[in-house]
């Protein structure tokens, strides 16, 4: 069983840099404007209006954003108590003049973030989703706790240059698996016996278990998503091992692996600091 699970998501959570750099909480103060209306939570991505901070609208693509960061917390004045606040979110509205953002602002820092086919839908990433881009869907801030609940957004088609993430690599620590007998023809799986024993998001990782023991990695991931005890299971495309292997062999065990979490970074060409366009 995954631990911990994943059931909503959280906005970008920085982890570390590319190169294996610790993150060592560095981040850059840039001003809200006073009244700024629209709530920015803890994980949010940032732009930049007038030299103040905005939260951004982008999802599937970077052709008008310029990106600024990641927003991690906010520093303002109360208009009510008078006291200096340390929030975990910017309240829409919120009448202080003084009010500044903490950005993680570092375009080689790696993200967490939580896969979702729609909304708050959880889904999954796969293995063959590394080194691909993906979009973003915008939810509005959790204000119970303070925190984003933007997601990275599943798409069949990863290849398109101007979205925002690139995926460089999957969480482990709470990936859930789940094996069936069956085989594959084409993009279809066959599962026999009592068929899937879980629920199949999807972007669901495909592999199965070779002859000799080894787990072999298909480079196919679920594109439809299936119920527990469903014996159909559509993928994305045909698998492909090499030695020419197209399809998984009759009997074979079958394993799903969901990968609700993704590692990313902010695409090259959509951080501020990575075009020389000015804002």
């Amino acid at each position: 069983m995954a631990y911990p699970s994943v059931s909503a998501p959280y906005g970008l959570k920085p982890i570390n840099l590319i190169g294996g750099q610790t993150f060592a909480g560095s981040t850059r103060e840039l001003p809200i404007q006073y009244g700024y209306a629209t709530d920015i939570g803890y994980g949010d991505i940032l732009e930049l209006a007038r030299g103040t901070v905005v939260k951004s609208t982008i999802t599937t693509s970077s052709a008008s954003h310029q990106l600024i960061g990641v927003f991690l917390g906010c520093t303002y004045t109360s208009p009510t108590t008078k006291q200096k606040m340390f929030s975990q979110n910017w309240p829409s509205g919120t009448l202080a003049g003084d009010a500044m953002a903490y950005i993680c602002d570092d375009p080689d820092t790696v993200f967490q973030v939580v896969m979702c086919s729609a909304t708050t839908v959880v889904a999954s990433g796969a293995i063959a989703m590394i080194g691909q881009n993906l979009g973003l869907i915008q939810n509005a801030v959790n204000l119970n706790n303070g925190d984003s609940t933007v997601a990275a957004l599943y798409s069949a088609t990863t290849t398109t240059n101007v979205l925002p993430l690139r995926v460089v690599g999957l969480v482990g620590e709470s990936a859930i698996t789940a094996s069936a007998p069956g085989s594959s023809s084409s993009t279809t799986i066959t599962l026999t016996g009592s068929g899937s024993p879980i629920a199949l998001p999807v972007g669901t990782d495909v592999g199965y278990i070779a002859a000799n023991g080894q787990f072999i990695q298909t480079g196919s991931y679920v594109s439809v998503a299936a119920v527990a005890g469903a014996t159909s299971i559509t993928i994305n495309s045909a698998i492909a091992v090499p030695g020419s292997v197209t399809a998984i062999p009759s009997a074979s065990t079958v394993v799903f692996t969901q990968y609700p979490e993704l590692k990313v970074k902010l695409n090259f060409g959509a951080h501020e600091y990575y075009t020389a366009t000015a804002i």
